[in-house]
């Protein structure tokens, strides 16, 4: 098999689907890769009201889809240099991928990742076989090295992405996707470098030229987009790292150069969208999405919100690619954070109320009934207090107009941040701090049965017979709610006793390292 031609502008779009359809056909990626499944989202399916499909490319044995990229390309490699050593770069997937693919043909593969990769990663390249090699602080650092390192020892360069090769490996995913289901009105395919989205879509428009055909980008690392809108690659200034597998400031050229052919449209998703995807995926089919794994489900998800609003009444069939499952464990914690937010289950605010007793309860009341996930709260002067506060919605952007005109009949005044990144990624953890003037304060931690209210039986509960100070609650969806609480005591006060007959487990806390380093006025 010889290399793959580039398409050339001079081309036909009959002649450009010719040439790949054939490479994907008697790609031989099976000798690494295997068939994927193409799982049914039964409870996503009945909410959308469409029939959603997810191919599932995390249950590669690189738990992602660059396998067959790398394997169809190393495989040529294979057969023109049997002793070929092979360099690539990557933080990831396609390291994993072309470690493997070498492991299987017995070729030699050097990975040089930046040293900012987390250990597990590094640790999974070097269990497939690959010599890591660390430099640089970021992806580009690492790529520069690595081609420079091929051309100085004579190795072989595998781009991840931008080879007429790795992308026809690519296209083995459409391949079995049309196979498993040849119903399909659209096909959502995330998109980074743009190999995966060139492969799949010219096979798509090749075989079933009806179904449309959708990239998937996120907001802040929109290559494809950006170049559609320039009719050429353009270089973005810079992009979002939360989906680093798809944080891709360039598309290829030969990618855009077959995805402009073929691609139907791109769509746009926040980091709160591919959270609450992440979380569909969950819910659905116990499995745990990469960001960049999610990303697909993400667009088609909006693409669906856009067509219920349209006079398009038949159900339609979609699919949505699960491009990888590499996730940082810890990345779960941001994802957890975030997943009710992204599908407008959840709104948070920042709202003045008066510093006096009563203020909490009273505010709770004019929710109506409605769930608060999160109260942040620090006494800051004698007349007034801003708190940061989560409010779960059941109807979504309805509900949060109708929380909006509550607050404003109400008299607060308040911010919505359900939008702000900077509150929700950062300010949300700090608000408060130490009081302007020392206080005489104890503070306790409570735990009581969580369930709809229980925050304002809480509060009901407590009364109004000391001054909060100090208030943190966070509904993490336990069995159990947890409350940080401060109370303006005077220093011989019985509260105890009060708080003994309220029922409610509790400790006193006060002299935790912790709350004296942090929220204290100090001497």
């Amino acid at each position: 098999m010889n290399n793959l031609a580039t398409v050339q502008p001079e081309q036909t779009d009959a002649e450009v689907m010719q040439q790949y359809l054939r490479e994907i056909l008697l790609s031989p990626v099976y000798q690494a890769a295997v068939e994927t499944p193409l799982d049914d989202m039964a409870k996503l399916s009945k909410r959308l009201g469409h029939q959603v499909l997810l191919k599932r490319e995390d249950k590669q044995p690189v738990y992602s889809f660059k396998v067959r990229g790398a394997f169809h390309k190393l495989h040529k490699v294979k057969q023109q240099h049997t002793a070929a050593v092979v360099i690539c770069a990557s933080a990831g997937n396609h390291a994993q991928g072309v470690a493997l693919s070498a492991s299987k043909l017995g070729l030699k593969a050097t990975i040089v990742m930046p040293i900012t990769t987390p250990e597990i990663k590094v640790a999974a390249v070097k269990a497939l076989g690959g010599n890591v090699v660390l430099h640089g602080t970021a992806f580009d650092e690492a790529n520069s090295f690595a081609i420079a390192k091929a051309k100085d020892e004579g190795a072989i360069y595998i781009p991840p992405f931008d080879d007429a090769d790795v992308i026809a490996g690519q296209g083995t995913v459409a391949k079995e996707l049309l196979s498993q289901n040849n119903q399909l009105d659209a096909v959502f395919i995330p998109v980074g470098g743009g190999g995966l989205m060139a492969g799949m879509a010219v096979y798509i428009k090749a075989i079933q030229p009806h179904i449309k055909v959708i990239g998937v980008e996120p907001e802040d690392a929109a290559c494809l987009k950006a170049a559609m809108a320039a009719g050429e690659p353009v270089t973005l200034a810079r992009v979002g790292l939360f989906a680093d597998g798809v944080a891709v400031k360039r598309i290829g050229t030969e990618n855009f150069n077959v995805a402009k052919r073929f691609c139907d449209e791109v769509i746009t998703v926040t980091s709160d969208e591919m959270c609450a995807a992440i979380k569909d995926i969950f819910d659905d089919l116990r499995a745990v999405a990469e960001p960049a794994g999610a990303l697909a489900l993400a667009g088609l998800k909006k693409y669906s919100q856009r067509l219920s609003n349209s006079t398009l009444a038949k159900p339609q069939h979609y699919a949505a690619v699960l491009s990888g499952a590499n996730l940082n464990f810890d990345t779960l914690r941001y994802v957890s954070e975030r997943c009710e937010l992204g599908e407008k289950k959840e709104a948070v605010f920042a709202v003045t109320i008066p510093e006096e007793k009563g203020s909490f309860r009273r505010f709770c009341q004019t929710l109506g009934g409605r769930a608060i996930t999160e109260f942040n709260y620090r006494y800051a002067s004698d007349r007034k207090a801003h708190i940061f506060v989560g409010i779960k919605l059941r109807h979504g952007e309805q509900e949060l107009a109708t929380v909006k005109t509550l607050l404003s009949d109400a008299g607060y005044q308040y911010l919505d941040l359900s939008d702000d990144e900077l509150a929700k990624l950062h300010v949300r953890h700090m608000v408060g701090g130490m009081p302007p003037r020392a206080i005489t304060e104890q503070v306790y931690q409570f735990n009581f049965p969580e369930y709809p209210g229980a925050l304002m039986n809480f509060l009901n509960t407590l009364g109004e017979d000391w001054n909060i100070s100090l208030f943190h609650y966070r509904n993490h969806g336990a069995a159990t709610g947890d409350v940080l609480a401060g109370f303006e005591v005077a220093e011989h006060s019985d509260i105890a006793s009060y708080l003994d007959k309220l029922g409610y487990q509790y400790q006193l806390v006060s002299n935790n390292q912790s709350y004296q380093t942090f929220l204290t006025a100090g001497d």
